[in-house]
């Protein structure tokens, strides 16, 4: 069994899960994983959100999720679990994960005041 590497969330930082979950298809793997709160194969998760992208990409964003202390990866034979780091997640960030699960509406953003030069 090969040995995937995490970043211990004491290192993570917010830009950097921010910047993660920017893309759109990573905000929509993250939610769909949160919904599913156990082990999941990350085409399964897609699938399930109803996202089709092939295998490199699907790898890639994986490896973008873990690197910013998201997704925890767990090797099973030939497939890759990923899970939520949930409860350290909750720990370093409090309210993220919460955040993620409310979609912001077009009447929140359109009563953000716009900044003035």
């Amino acid at each position: 069994m090969s040995e995937v590497i995490e970043p211990a969330i004491e290192t993570v930082t917010i830009d950097v899960v921010l910047s993660a979950l920017a893309d759109p298809i990573r905000l929509t793997f993250v939610r769909a994983l949160d919904g599913i709160g156990d082990w999941a194969c990350g085409s399964d998760v897609l699938k399930a959100a109803g996202v089709t992208i092939g295998k490199s990409t699907l790898s890639h964003h994986l490896k973008v999720l873990r690197g910013a202390g998201l997704i925890h990866t767990r090797v099973h034979g030939t497939r890759r679990l990923v899970t939520l780091r949930h409860d350290e997640l909750k720990r370093r960030f409090p309210g993220l994960l919460e955040m993620l699960r409310e979609p912001a509406s077009a009447d929140t953003a359109a009563q953000t005041p716009t900044p003035t030069v």
